[in-house]
């Protein structure tokens, strides 16, 4: 039934592909076409992407945000190297060593923060303490920063830009894990390049399944002095990692479709919309706590464990998060997309109030 409430607040991936993205597959499934990108679509993602971005870009399609993550930090990284990021970021709590498999080696330096955003200070001193190590310690070779935040929360394009310029000071590349980088331009009403290589980004994550896609990411290099010696031999790293699709036509034509009048930021600005509701209606609830700004579309907001059990009995999906020491009640995170609707949100709230 169409009218059926969904419940399910887990993350945006339970979420299905847009129609428009499932009608661009339908229409790519025609014919017979050139096979590991030598098709129609793949051949105008550079050319859409540079549009999109106002920049030179090489795009590369591939299906899950840890291979996009991991292949683009081996082409930044040598094995005996390091990539300093956020203790909360992705690639070091979520990939399940991924990223330290693909850069053989190379090893993930985090450093500490209040919301999921890297203070300029806690760089500069990561990087001066990595550099009086010496050859003790694996040298810092890149940056990578996570936009919108594992917390939920967006840098302002002034701090993204800050904390770029330190590391291009160091000679450092940016990656950006841009898994939801769509939730963070439509809350900062910015164009994507003054959120990418205007700030100071070399290299993007670019996601898209979060957004809309059935399961479609790319890396996306702004092609510049830092990027190009990466750029180099990064299709035979698709290759040897299992990543490069022969019917590419299929991954292209779900990124197009999310670009094509701006419907990757369409949606990520509803799926931003629900979460305000979300958190405006717990707001009113006196037994909520909400630890961090929501900015982008992941709340988390810290529940009477009774509360969340009975979310839970109800039927309402979500993830349990680890309640900070000497807060009580239970920290779970609501996660709506696309396809969450005004009525779902009202009917999780109303179970709340109830």
């Amino acid at each position: 039934m169409t009218d059926e409430i969904r419940k399910n607040f887990a993350s945006d991936n339970v979420s299905p592909a847009c129609p428009a993205v499932m009608e661009a597959m339908m229409r790519a499934n025609e014919g017979s076409v050139g096979s590991y990108g030598a098709d129609i679509l793949s051949s105008t993602l550079n050319t859409r992407f540079s549009e999109v971005f106002e920049a030179e870009v090489a795009v590369f399609p591939v299906v899950t945000g840890t291979a996009t993550n991991s292949l683009a930090l081996s082409a930044l990284v040598a094995p005996y190297g390091a990539v300093l990021c956020d203790q909360s970021a992705h690639i070091s709590n979520d990939e399940g060593g991924a990223p330290e498999f693909f850069m053989h080696g190379a090893k993930l330096v985090t450093l500490p923060s209040a919301d999921g955003r890297m203070a300029p200070e806690a760089l500069q001193t990561g990087l001066q303490v990595n550099a009086q190590g010496g050859i003790l310690k694996p040298p810092i070779q890149a940056l990578s920063l996570t936009q919108a935040t594992e917390w939920g929360t967006v840098y302002a394009l002034k701090d993204l830009a800050t904390l770029c310029d330190i590391a291009h000071e160091q000679d450092l590349p940016v990656h950006l894990d841009g898994s939801r980088l769509s939730n963070a331009i439509a809350h900062l009403g910015c164009t994507p390049a003054e959120a990418t290589w205007q700030a100071g980004v070399d290299v993007l994550s670019f996601g898209g399944t979060k957004c809309g896609a059935m399961a479609a990411e790319a890396v996306v290099f702004f092609v510049n002095e830092r990027t190009r010696p990466a750029l180099k031999d990064f299709e035979r790293r698709i290759k040897r990692s299992g990543h490069l699709w022969s019917k590419a036509r299929f991954l292209s034509a779900q990124l197009l479709t999310l670009l094509d009048n701006g419907l990757w930021l369409k949606n990520s600005a509803h799926a931003n919309a629900m979460a305000q509701r979300i958190v405006e209606g717990l707001r009113r609830h006196a037994g909520a706590q909400l630890p961090f700004e929501t900015q982008g579309n992941e709340v988390f907001v810290i529940l009477p464990d009774r509360l969340v059990e009975e979310l839970e009995a109800a039927g309402f999906g979500f993830y349990r998060w680890p309640t900070p020491e000497g807060v009580s009640g239970t920290l779970i995170r609501l996660v709506p997309s696309f396809y969450t609707r005004e009525q779902d949100v009202d009917a999780l709230l109303a179970e709340i109030a109830a």
